[in-house]
């Protein structure tokens, strides 16, 4: 058993059921978190989450786990958000409305254009399997991305997108000419647009780096 604690938020806007079972599968102690406790033990913290940005974020107040993410934080100890957690990362969300977020990383999730940058109309959300492609500003010593996923297709199911400084995005997937962060960072926190529970081997790699951190 690797000598690491995930921690995993469930604050009722996801499905953790996958995510559990990939991090034992990686041989790694796992504890579901669904309300303020004793942190000590746990030394990596995953926000996953689907659905709507507003729900999510009112959900995390809620149960008072803002404060505890928040907290895992400013420790700099490894953070992963996961589609709508890593939405959540961001400054602000202007899905149905302008809802604040955890302003963990500077930006701004906003919809996916459904036309393309060539003039086309196209499919939202964007729903399926994509590659990713690991950016020149992944300089970082350690990193939840290497060559071996460059170029690797993962799964994706999101109908907005992040806006954030280029030196916060590590890899970006291109959907039909729209370039779309699909990995974002800032020291020991990550954010993954994909599901990389849900992305076979090459997304396995990507959580075992996070362990690794």
């Amino acid at each position: 058993m690797i000598n690491k604690k995930i921690g995993i938020i469930d604050y009722g806007a996801s499905n953790i059921f996958n995510l559990v079972n990939a991090f034992e599968y990686l041989n790694v102690n796992v504890k579901v978190i669904d309300e303020p406790h004793d942190m000590s033990e746990i030394t990596h913290l995953v926000l996953p989450g689907v659905g709507a940005f507003e729900n999510g974020m009112n959900s995390l107040k809620n149960k008072n786990l803002t404060d505890l993410i928040l907290g895992h934080v400013e420790k700099e100890l490894p953070f992963l958000g996961i589609c709508l957690g890593m939405q959540m990362m961001l400054s602000e969300s202007y899905e149905f409305g302008s809802h604040s977020g955890l302003n963990i990383i500077n930006g701004k999730i906003k919809k996916i254009p459904n036309i393309n940058n060539d003039g086309a109309r196209h499919k939202i959300p964007h729903i399926g399997w994509n590659a990713i492609n690991i950016s020149s500003n992944n300089f970082l010593k350690k990193s939840i991305v290497n060559d071996a996923v460059d170029n690797q297709a993962m799964y994706f199911v999101h109908s907005y997108m992040a806006h954030t400084d280029e030196k916060n995005i590590l890899a970006t997937c291109n959907y039909n000419n729209i370039i779309i962060p699909s990995i974002i960072s800032s020291n020991n926190i990550f954010g993954c647009q994909f599901h990389p529970e849900k992305s076979g081997e090459k997304g396995l790699s990507i959580l075992m780096n996070f362990i690794n951190l």
